[in-house]
This record gives structure tokens, C-alpha cells and sequence, in this order.
């Protein structure tokens, strides 16, 4: 699994659940902190869709931790406050990166429950869609009823 896939379930999974997960991996190894869970600025770059180009709109706070499994280093970065969860990113991320992970069928639960919620709002969302083509095949019948019941 690469980093980015595992970053983003881990990231918009629930604190408990990331928990679990770290705590699995806090009965076998003993993880060293190379830098404390704690906050810092981001800055935010966007793409402008006209010209294609870079920049930054702005800054975002998010946490940050590192930490050591064996000298297999984990790193996490999340946007928002929640130290707890960003050192068991870490943890998590030591041990992927060192080989002993074994909860990647949890991994993949997670996201499969993640991606059925996010086609869920979709399905929700694309039930209050207006279609302005079918709207413009309708108008002249609606105008010719219009005209009909004014005579």
C-alpha cells in the first residue's frame, strides 16, 4: 500500500479505530519518539484553473510526529489537533515502513466503509440535481399548455 492510500484512511478514520490499530503494534515493539506530537502552520497550495499556476491560499494548522520502530523511521502529518491520533499515524506508519504491520485487513475494511460513505452522499447529492436539458425539452409543451389556457 503506498503512503498516500494509507495516509488518507488513517486520516479519516475515527480516533479509536487508529488507536486500535497502534495498540496492536504496542504489544510487540517499543517505538521511540524522535519528535513530540505537536502543532504547527502548513501553508495551502492550490492550482488557479486558468493560467495553471501554483499558489498559496492560506495556512492551516496541523500536527506533526516522528517516531522510531528499529530504526525504521514513521512520520504523520495531519491537518487539525488531535495529537493522540497523529502519534499512532506515526507508530502505524514505523511499522509499515519496517515491515511488520499486520493489520492491513483492517486497513482495507476501513476503506471500503469509507468509500461506501462517500458514494452514499454522493447518491444523496445527485438525487437533488437539477437536469436543465430535460427542463428545455419540456418548456415548449409547458408554454403551448400556457397558451392553451389562457385562450
Amino acid at each position: 500500500m503506498d503512503k498516500k492510500r494509507l495516509t488518507r484512511i488513517l486520516a479519516k478514520a475515527d480516533r479509536q479505530e487508529v488507536a486500535a490499530m497502534a495498540a496492536d503494534i504496542l504489544k510487540t515493539y517499543r517505538p521511540v519518539i524522535l519528535k513530540e506530537p505537536g502543532k504547527t502552520l502548513a501553508m495551502i497550495k492550490m492550482r488557479e484553473p486558468v493560467k495553471q499556476s501554483l499558489f498559496y491560499i492560506g495556512e492551516v494548522i496541523v500536527s506533526e510526529a516522528v517516531v522510531e520502530i528499529d530504526g525504521a523511521r514513521g512520520v504523520a502529518v495531519v491537518m487539525g489537533d488531535d495529537s493522540e491520533k497523529t502519534l499512532d499515524m506515526a507508530i502505524i506508519d514505523a511499522a509499515v515502513n519496517k515491515g511488520v504491520f499486520t493489520g492491513m485487513e483492517t486497513l482495507l475494511a476501513l476503506e471500503k466503509g469509507q468509500n461506501d460513505m462517500v458514494m452514499r452522499e454522493n447518491a444523496m447529492h445527485l438525487k437533488t440535481m437539477v437536469s436543465f436539458e430535460s427542463m428545455d425539452q419540456e418548456a415548449p409543451d409547458d408554454l403551448n399548455a400556457f397558451k392553451k389556457a389562457q385562450l
